[in-house]
């Protein structure tokens, strides 16, 4: 097919670097971006005509198609599903799920969109693929999502992947991320060119000039209008139209060529303006119905705003479309609308049905609903949760029974949380809620609330609601109530306060005896969170180590089991935390729940820190980080990054200040929300307080806005010490005794040997002894560096102390520990203090000195951990192809060439 374009000499070249790239296996995505009828699918096809030597896939949005979820992705794909053995079982699972062939779940869309990921890398993996998506500010929102999460991850894939959207309709496919071609009008030449191609009389100059001028050189615009002129117009004896602006000039140019037509040909038109899905059979059929005759068709095509081929018509263009469906009346295309439902009646499309028989709908119908609701049950088990909330709020429109109202809602609710609109969801649960006085209900609609308001806006707001979630749910079923009463709780223990909630312990009574282990250990949960807000340390350990202790169905509520977790830490339980949230992790992992693979991810972190296993924190924040990022949740990256910064910090890394800085730079953009405020805030003023150089002046300005009790405890060694360097001695000791309390209160033994520890910071002569005593403790807790900064602080006394035979022996166990932590500047310190003593110390391996960027360093240790490329792509979101590409980067950065090389490295390259 050969394409004559004008004027797109630099969109061509652009298009053409894009399938060089491809060729050459460097994936690259595109979104041309310009006004109705500038040209932008004509460039597409330009784009195809040039990919010979590529497979081609294509699809569009399809305005009608919205609530369908995965409608386009199916299309663009439908070529390449065949290899669908070729990509891990689960994603083929997810992905046959999305496009309706099972009927199995989809228990989470990151699966679906990492199908398409690497049914696209297979199919390049052979010849090279360029995949086009038009209209894709139609696309349905599920197959958006995956297009796009695709287009973040083509780097190494031979993958070209070209989107093209209107500029004045975006609708949600804007994306910030995706390098962006704007097409605009055509110049004078260009211009005479196109008006040479499609006019058959001579134009004028001025007449040229003016339509120039009126269309903005949109070729479209350009050609429709010359079309629609007398030659005395376009030979500048008569006067040109009124201006108008594009859209409507182009609109205006096609309405009058379809009002030109037939009544039959015009009622086919209208039919396939309003199905838009391009099955001719569907629309024959429904047109028949209306009346129109075997002739329709022909007129139709005659027209040339339709084309019929292979049992498929096409509209010219999408302005045909909004043109002739603008123009009909209300009641005309409720019809029309009527009509195609009856065609589709008995075939596999009853989504599209439900649809058309919701648009026919002008009042309350028993077959519109229940289409409905099976339409949006469907959509929630593929995972198109934003069609499913469309479908269930639709139907919920068409509900006369109040209380069958808000159960749609509360639906629609969900479906809005579950893909990820807050908003909608916050407007859905309170319209069901101004509809139902059904307690449970009212319950669970207060909880999407709650969890709306403290993932999104106020932690103390989200906490009220959830206290009233729990208090409208205790007279009815104290079981549910006593797990949101401890939700409630475990907000209020991380910082939610509001003085207008009651007690959450105070709302439902303890359960009897013979109740479910599960509710007894959300009574416990509810009875340790509780008094964690109070600081009534005894209370809580014993509470909370019984919820530990008492073994709960695997099938329990995940909030229980979340929760379950969460609880260490409060009491700093480093080898239970690491246990529980290990097995959270692997639980995520079997079913590929994205999210709660980065939650363990992170919380697991925390405790690694603590311990001093610094390689697997780093390894888990940066996993998280990459997860966050691959799948655009910009939201939670400050977790796993404030996680980087404190290692780092900590280590006395080189990258610190920069780690930090980035911190700071997305806290800004992307303040962090919920209960993770707190530990993100403290994290980040612990690390600031660490960073190389800084007086201890300015370290505990840092240290002291630190507001969460948890890490205000991780961090209480620091603080104690800086504390002290800085002569703020009243700051330490008022420090040291909330310290003891928790401590005394707890039996902790990380908590005692701190306790000891900072004792002997504030000097006297029992400063020998306290160190000793701290020792003692250290040697029942996993914390390896508190105990090594015990030793080091001993060792500095006695070698202050003239003892420098005695000073060594803590002297080099504290070195040891900091070469093998990493630890810089503490190790420095060690060596400094070991030589003043008498002895030579000499400085360890050196670390591997790379410049390997997040994703490779990444790559670089999971490979090291012994997984294969494969089981790497699983766990970072991207493709094996990727992985090979990162990893090739790795060998000639480290000047290595094989994996046994990489494994043999003496420490992780970072």
């Amino acid at each position: 097919m050969t394409i004559v374009l004008r004027g797109r000499e630099r969109e061509q070249a652009a298009l053409r670097r894009l399938l060089d790239a491809a060729r050459a296996g460097r994936g690259e995505a595109l979104l041309l971006r310009g006004e109705p009828g500038v040209g932008k699918s004509v460039l597409l096809d330009d784009a195809v005509a040039s990919a010979a030597d590529l497979t081609v896939l294509r699809t569009r949005g399809v305005e009608s198609e919205a609530p369908l979820p995965f409608a386009a992705l199916h299309r663009l794909l439908r070529p390449v599903l065949g290899r669908r053995d070729q990509i891990p079982a689960p994603q083929a699972t997810a992905l046959s799920a999305a496009f309706g062939e099972t009927t199995e779940t989809v228990a989470d869309r990151h699966l679906v969109c990492l199908a398409t990921l690497n049914l696209l890398s297979e199919a390049g993996g052979e010849r090279p693929v360029l995949a086009v998506v038009d209209d894709a500010h139609w696309l349905d929102d599920a197959s958006a999502a995956a297009l796009l999460f695709t287009a973040r991850r083509l780097d190494g894939e031979a993958v070209a992947l070209v989107f093209a959207v209107r500029e004045d309709e975006r609708g949600g496919f804007d994306d910030p991320d995706l390098p962006v071609l704007e097409v605009g009008g055509v110049g004078e030449e260009a211009a005479d060119a196109l008006l040479a191609d499609h006019v058959g009389v001579p134009v004028a100059p001025q007449v040229r000039a003016e339509l120039l001028e009126v269309t903005r050189g949109n070729p479209l615009g350009l050609v429709e209008l010359t079309r629609a002129l007398s030659a005395e117009q376009l030979s500048g004896l008569q006067r040109l139209p009124d201006r108008l602006p594009i859209t409507e000039v182009v609109e205006r140019a096609f309405l009058d060529r379809y009002r030109g037509l037939p009544a039959t040909a015009q009622t086919l038109l209208l039919v396939a303006a309003a199905d838009d899905s391009g099955h001719a059979a569907t629309v024959v059929g429904a047109s028949d119905t209306l009346g129109a005759g075997a002739d329709a068709l022909d007129a139709a095509e005659e027209s040339g705003l339709l084309a019929a081929d292979d049992g498929m018509v096409t509209l010219r263009h999408p302005l045909v479309r909004s043109a002739i469906y603008g123009a009909a009346t209300s009641s005309r295309r409720r019809q029309v609308h009527r009509a195609l439902a009856g065609a589709l009646t008995g075939t596999p499309d009853q989504d599209r049905r439900a649809w058309h028989l919701a648009a026919a709908a002008s009042g309350p119908e028993e077959e519109v609903v229940a289409a409905l609701d099976e339409a949006a049950e469907r959509a929630r088990r593929r995972g198109g949760h934003e069609a499913a909330s469309a479908a269930w709020t639709r139907a919920a429109e068409l509900t006369l029974d109040p209380q069958a109202r808000a159960r749609r809602l509360y639906d629609a609710a969900a479906s809005s949380l579950a893909a990820g609109r807050p908003s909608e969801t916050d407007q859905h649960a309170r319209a069901a809620l101004a509809d139902t006085d059904d307690a449970l209900l009212r319950a669970d609609l207060l909880q999407l609330l709650g969890q709306v308001e403290w993932n999104t806006r106020s932690l103390d707001d989200g906490y009220r609601i959830v206290c009233q979630a729990a208090a409208t749910a205790a007279p009815q079923d104290p079981a549910r109530a006593r797990v949101l009463a401890m939700l409630a709780a475990a907000l209020a223990s991380f910082g939610a306060h509001r003085t207008d909630a009651p007690d959450p312990a105070g709302l439902v009574p303890p359960p009897a005896p013979t109740a479910p282990a599960e509710e007894h250990v959300a009574a416990l949960l509810l009875e340790g969170f509780s008094a964690v807000g109070r600081g009534d340390w005894p209370t809580a350990a014993d509470a909370l180590r019984h919820a530990w202790e008492t073994p709960i169905d695997p099938g329990a509520s995940p909030l229980l089991h979340n929760n379950l977790a969460i609880a260490t830490l409060h009491l700093g339980d480093d080898a239970r935390a690491i246990e529980l949230h290990d097995l959270q992790l692997r639980r995520a992992r079997d079913a590929s729940a994205a999210n709660m693979v980065e939650h363990a991810l992170t919380r697991g972190a925390l405790f690694r820190i603590a311990t001093g296993a610094w390689g697997e924190a780093t390894s888990a924040a940066q996993e998280a980080l990459l997860l966050d990022r691959n799948l655009g949740l910009d939201e939670l990256v400050t977790f796993p990054l404030a996680e980087l910064a404190l290692v780092a910090a900590l280590r006395g890394d080189r990258h610190a200040p920069r780690l930090l800085a980035e911190l700071e730079a997305e806290m800004d953009a992307h303040p962090p929300r919920g209960v993770v405020t707190g530990l993100v805030a403290g994290l980040a003023h612990w690390a600031a307080g660490r960073q190389p150089g800084l007086a201890p002046a300015s370290a505990l300005h840092h240290l002291e806005q630190i507001d969460l009790p948890v890490v205000r405890r991780l961090a209480a060694l620091d603080r104690i010490e800086t504390a002290v360097r800085a002569g703020r001695r009243e700051v330490a000791e008022e420090w040291l005794a909330e310290l003891a309390a928790f401590a005394e209160g707890t039996d902790m033994a990380w908590a005692r040997a701190a306790v000891h520890h900072g004792r002997a910071l504030l000097g006297g002569p029992e400063t020998e002894a306290e160190l000793r005593r701290a020792l003692v403790w250290h040697a029942r807790s996993p914390r390896v560096p508190a105990r090594a900064r015990s030793q080091l602080a001993l060792g500095e006394h006695l070698r202050r102390a003239r003892r420098r035979a005695d000073a060594r022996g803590p002297l080099r166990e504290a070195l040891e520990t900091f070469e093998a932590l990493g630890a810089v500047s503490w190790a420095d310190r060690a060596r400094q203090e070991l030589r003043a003593s008498g002895e030579t110390a000499r400085r360890g391996a050196a670390l591997v000195a790379t410049e390997l960027t997040a994703q490779e360093a990444q790559v670089a240790g999971l490979v090291r951990q012994g997984l294969s490329n494969k089981d790497v792509a699983g766990r970072l979101f991207v493709s094996p192809r990727t992985v090979d590409f990162h990893l090739r980067n790795v060998y000639a950065k480290l000047g290595i060439t094989s994996r046994t090389e990489l494994a043999a490295l003496a420490t992780d390259p970072s």
